[in-house]
């Protein structure tokens, strides 16, 4: 892969990173694939992969729920999975 195909996933969305990634999944699995494009597709779905967990993980800590105070109003923002 060259270094315009790897910074090309540095910028892709999370739903088009995922929706590639799901097509490599299916391209292996289904083994028609060449052994060499078999690696060079499987190199990209782990960048891809790296991708997709890079977004899910700063959504995530984006994600935040409303900490009510004693009387009932907002007083902050705790994590969403701090219960």
């Amino acid at each position: 892969m060259n270094d315009d195909k790897s910074s090309a996933i540095e910028t892709m969305s999370f739903e088009t990173a995922l929706a590639e990634l799901e097509k490599i999944v299916t391209d292996l699995e289904r083994g028609e694939v060449p052994l060499e494009r078999s690696v060079a597709l499987y190199e990209r779905g782990e960048k891809l992969k790296k991708r997709c967990e890079t977004l899910l993980s700063q959504a995530e800590e984006r994600v935040e729920k409303i900490r009510a105070g004693s009387e009932g109003q907002a007083a902050g923002t705790v994590p969403l999975d701090a219960e």
